[in-house]
């Protein structure tokens, strides 16, 4: 019998199954079987029509009374009213027409099944599943009861390949593949109560009732899990037991000299954090760490100790970041707290330090050889850039450190790009941090491959933000309040951000939004088009904050330029070449440090992700001067989710919250489809026990059999992932 890995055009043939991997994105058996049904119609649930709602997924027994049929733009259609003697019901078809000519006469009874939904202010069901009675006009019982005995699967369907056909094709797969070769053995099975393999495909697709549907549901939320903390464990595996250069630092060195220099006490979360660091990098292993904690809670500073550790062991360290706002505001940040130690080799540096350099893609191509050169030579310790430090042009003397800041902008693969970069056969110790607090079943989940570190302490003399959400619609008073309220904010001095989802009106900022609840909740309202940087900054300079000085950043600005704005918006508010307002993306998110901005005003907040928000809230009350935050939003659909938003300022609930309303998406951090690599069923915040099962019964079986000899199918699962890697990669 064909395998779960064989391709579907050798079991379903080679037209249908260009069609599924078209429609559906796949190309093996096993890919179809994991295409599961959207919703399920029990015909043994009939319902009267004067009961049915728009959205309804019902059954009707009704008898016909008009049948017509009308041409379209595309061929033709057919509308059909049926009553079940009470009230009328309109069906449409569109395809298929000769049958249903047939079967839908005048006086004809029958079953219709499908889902409600309203055509010009009449409910219907379009396409719906018919069986219909003899022509005498008396419905078959056997026919009927057959019918009304059926659950019937309905799949993700398109334009050109129906629920049917899926259903189709899956029967055919299920007839034809050997599913007797179990990921998960018996003996896991058995202590968590899950179905076989085969069971649960059987369930899942020709369910007998609902009841089955769950166990399998429950079957495969469990494999996900355990697939998933497999490959994790194995990463786990062989980063242990890969060799690394062992970086002890010094007594004396840049990292002791950067303590002395600090102008206040590390928080016990950040000693704690450095010592966990330093202990993982002194060890002949590569660390695989991950740092997250709250907004402020002093990330950057504990990467830099780490860095100067490994500096002061003779390596370099690099700190990879996703936008060269972000990554410029690093390499100024850091520069000014080395002084001299960051100046090795010329007029005013300390010897005992090292060099610093920038290299990101915007760089000119005397700064990008100059830079490369000092990176290949080693003169330079610390190494800050963008995506353009993956390129192979870019070759180090001896990399110790790795560092990926709001490392979820980044693939797997590009954080593997740089940790080939080690020495002959070793490889550089690994830091990630992320500025968003992680649940830990996340940490769990997409992070199960790395240690932890989390940072909940707040700096000693950070102000509080108080953050309050401005209704434009019902309130419009409350937005001229707004500009006011900034004019006073600059009046003493002070810096204001003003954020918008996009660059101009038909500009998307390269730096997208998070999603946001469904675009549902948005339906009972108008949707005006989002405010863009461009329209919002000329309006603001020339009408509710005429007289300030104003300013622009995105992230399609010139290098050049969004360094310069940026410094214009630090400068001190008597510089008469500063800005006293920045008109911004998202751009600014996470990172940008500038003391004295105070408020920050947020327009169509609805547009961005709870987590997000809480980020962009962070660049306000960074200093001991209060912070002020307005989400400002003209949709009232929108108010309750940003006023959990307002009501708290821990980032860890508001993480729960973010995650609870959008799916995980890929959780190993590729763009490439299927399901290895996309949750289906699985939730890391509702199945946390899933999660923590899975992981123990991963340990005791690698434990047990750490190369999995013993352990074949979930061998043969997880080199079917690594063979999709290589192909994806390859492609890229």
């Amino acid at each position: 019998m064909p395998a779960l890995s064989t391709s579907l055009a050798e079991v379903i043939g080679g037209r249908s199954a260009a069609s599924l991997r078209k429609s559906h994105g796949v190309v093996t058996c096993e890919d179809l079987l994991w295409v599961f049904p959207r919703r399920y119609q029990d015909m043994a649930k009939l319902t009267d029509i004067a009961g049915l709602h728009v959205g309804d997924v019902a059954t009707v027994l009704a008898r016909v009374k008009v049948a017509t049929v009308r041409p379209t733009r595309s061929g033709q259609m057919m509308n059909v009213i049926v009553t079940d003697g009470n009230q009328d019901l309109h069906l449409a078809f569109f395809r298929g027409l000769g049958q249903f000519k047939a079967q839908l006469t005048p006086g004809r009874v029958g079953l219709f099944s499908g889902k409600v939904g309203a055509y010009r202010g009449q409910l219907q069901l379009a396409h719906p599943q018919c069986a219909m009675s003899p022509v005498s006009g008396e419905a078959d019982p056997a026919e009927l009861e057959a019918f009304l005995a059926k659950i019937t699967p309905i799949y993700p369907a398109t334009a050109s390949i129906p629920s049917w056909r899926v259903a189709k094709a899956i029967r055919m797969v299920l007839d034809a593949v050997d599913l007797s070769d179990d990921p998960i053995d018996e003996a896991i099975r058995a202590r968590r109560g899950l179905l076989a393999q085969k069971d649960a495909f059987t369930a899942i697709h020709a369910p007998t009732d609902m009841s089955v549907v769950a166990a399998a549901r429950d079957r495969f939320r469990y494999e996900e899990a355990f697939v998933l903390q497999t490959i994790l464990a194995l990463r786990r595996q062989a980063a242990a037991s890969s060799p690394a250069t062992a970086r002890t630092g010094k007594l004396d060195g840049i990292a002791s000299a950067i303590d002395e220099r600090l102008p206040f006490e590390l928080t016990d979360g950040q000693r704690q954090a450095v010592a966990q660091i330093r202990s993982d990098i002194a060890q002949p292993r590569p660390m695989q760490r991950l740092l997250h904690g709250e907004v402020g809670a002093g990330k950057t500073l504990v990467a830099l100790l780490a860095m100067a550790t490994v500096v002061d062991s003779g390596g370099q360290a690099v700190l990879l970041a996703p936008t060269e706002v972000l990554a410029a505001q690093h390499f100024t940040s850091i520069t000014n707290l080395l002084g001299p130690l960051g100046q090795a080799g010329t007029l005013t540096g300390d010897t005992s330090g090292t060099q610093v350099v920038l290299l990101t893609g915007s760089a000119t191509a005397a700064a990008r050889k100059e830079a490369l050169l000092k990176i290949m030579s080693g003169q330079a310790g610390i190494v800050i850039g963008t995506h353009a430090l993956l390129h192979d042009v870019v070759q180090f003397a001896d990399l110790g450190l790795v560092v990926v800041d709001e490392q979820h902008r980044f693939g797997v693969e590009q954080r593997a790009a740089l940790l080939e970069r080690g020495t002959g056969q070793t490889r550089p110790h690994l830091l990630v941090m992320t500025a968003t607090p992680i649940p830990r079943t996340v940490a769990m989940t997409v992070f199960g491959d790395l240690d932890v570190t989390t940072l909940r302490e707040l700096p000693a003399g950070r102000a509080t933000v108080a953050t309050f959400v401005v209704d434009e619609y019902n309130a419009p008073r409350h937005a001229t309040r707004t500009w006011e309220r900034v004019a006073e904010e600059v009046a003493q001095g002070r810096k204001v951000y003003v954020v918008c989802p996009r660059i101009g009106p038909e500009d998307a900022d390269e730096e997208p939004p998070e999603p946001t609840a469904s675009p549902l909740d948005l339906l009972d309202f108008p949707t005006p088009t989002s405010r863009g940087v461009l329209a919002t900054a000329e309006e603001l300079s020339t009408g509710q904050l005429h007289g300030c000085r104003v300013g622009i950043m995105h992230g399609r600005l010139p290098a050049a330029e969004k360094a310069d704005v940026m410094r214009r918006f630090a400068a001190a508010a008597d510089d008469p070449d500063a800005v006293d307002v920045l008109v911004s993306t998202s751009v600014i998110e996470v990172g940008v440090d500038v003391p004295s901005a105070t408020m920050m005003v947020v327009l169509d907040a609805e547009a961005f992700g709870v987590s997000q928000l809480h980020q962009l809230r962070g660049r306000v009350g960074r200093a001991q001067l209060p912070g002020l935050c307005l989400l400002s939003t003209r949709n009232p659909a929108a108010l309750e989710r940003l006023e959990k938003v307002a009501a708290t300022s821990n980032g860890f609930d508001l993480a729960r919250v973010d995650l609870e309303q959008r799916k995980e998406g890929d959780v190993l951090g590729t763009a490439q489809s299927g399901r290895l690599t996309t949750l289906r069923v699985l939730r890391v915040i509702r199945d946390e026990d899933v999660i923590e099962h899975a992981r123990a019964d991963v340990a005791q079986m690698l434990h047990d059999d750490p190369q999995l000899s013993a352990h074949g199918a979930i061998r043969a699962e997880i080199n079917r992932w690594e063979s999709a890697q290589t192909q994806f990669v390859e492609k890229t």
